[in-house]
């Protein structure tokens, strides 16, 4: 579980083509002991599990499943991510509870800024409304 507070990012810095999905390689400053292979970690709000870490470069397998129902299908080097630890029992939420589970793609209509917030529209299939 996420609470949704951003606190790290990270940079695509590799990606690996595989037939049913891609390695994604994401350099950031984030330090992780290799006990840690294997947690949950929300990359852009999608709940990705580490398959290795080395030297600020965390590893992850996403499947075609996954690249289709999320960003990622998109991405590519020098990309910006979002990145969220899982929280830990007893650690103040501040947020809201996450599970970083996505079900499908939005297209953004649009962006309007309402005093010091912005308003987003977006367009969802029918089945996911």
């Amino acid at each position: 579980m996420f609470n949704g507070i951003i606190f790290n990012k990270g940079k695509v810095y590799k990606i690996i083509k595989r037939n049913k999905g891609i390695n994604l390689f994401l350099k950031s400053s984030i330090k992780l002991p290799n006990s840690k292979i294997g947690i949950s970690i929300s990359c852009d709000g999608t709940c990705l599990t580490l398959i290795s870490y080395k030297k600020n470069i965390s590893e992850f397998y996403l499947s075609n499943e996954t690249l289709n129902k999320s960003k990622f299908k998109n991405i590519k080097i020098g990309d910006e991510i979002n990145l969220e630890l899982p929280i830990k029992f007893g650690q103040n939420i501040s947020g809201h509870l996450c599970q970083g589970h996505i079900d499908t793609v939005a297209k953004v209509l649009n962006i309007k800024k309402v005093d010091q917030s912005f308003v987003f529209k977006f367009k969802i299939d029918k089945k996911f409304k």
